[in-house]
């Protein structure tokens, strides 16, 4: 699952090397120069997220990508597309590289996932439902239980992933599958937003841990 505003969370937390020395990179359009440049002062965080993202070596950007997705496929593709002028071209990339997904790329990517684990101080009795749950999923589908949660307060994350895995269960494999490949699009974009964004910064998703 994920760890983001997700039913799961990534096997390892997304990050990105350091900046170097270097104030700015400058990417072919002209979109990153040195310095703060007015009404860029509030998504400086994203910004510097970005250019760092672009600098960095593939293998790093790959291996932030595959926190984000696990497909090697779709981690490939989007680190050899770089550098993008905006975050909202990186997620149109990322969810053009998520509609590609062959079937192998999204057997790799759910067998990535993992199942959640439930914020301290949760009731056993939730505790005893969710694993409950996870179970029967994972008996029926064969993969982890994927589900975006972005938009939710903390406190409605359980209840919206609890009445999400009980409604899917009487999804046939086909179907069911088509939707986790949709919620995992949506899960990767939740993700590299975090990864650009920086854990704190507005746009930074909630967490279901």
């Amino acid at each position: 699952m994920a760890g983001d505003s997700t039913a799961g969370a990534p096997k390892r937390p997304p990050t990105l090397p350091a900046r170097s020395g270097t104030p700015g990179t400058a990417t072919p359009t002209g979109a990153f120069r040195t310095g703060a440049i007015p009404a860029q002062a509030a998504g400086s965080h994203a910004l510097d997220g970005l250019v760092r993202f672009n600098a960095a070596p593939a293998r790093a950007a790959e291996g932030a990508l595959l926190a984000c997705c696990g497909s090697r496929r779709w981690a490939q593709r989007i680190a050899a597309h770089r550098p993008y002028p905006t975050l909202d071209a990186l997620l149109a990339a990322a969810d053009e590289a998520s509609y590609d997904l062959s079937g192998a790329d999204l057997d790799e990517a759910l067998a990535d996932e993992t199942s959640a684990g439930l914020p301290p101080g949760t009731p056993a009795a939730a505790h005893m439902a969710w694993d409950a749950a996870h179970a029967a999923y994972e008996a029926r589908f064969r993969h982890a239980f994927v589900i975006c949660l972005d938009g939710y307060r903390p406190e409605e994350l359980l209840d919206q992933a609890l009445a999400g895995i009980r409604s899917r269960m009487g999804n046939q494999p086909d179907e069911e599958r088509a939707i986790a490949a949709d919620e995992l699009r949506r899960l990767a974009r939740a993700r590299l937003s975090r990864l650009v964004a920086g854990p704190g910064h507005p746009n930074s998703p909630s967490v279901l841990v």
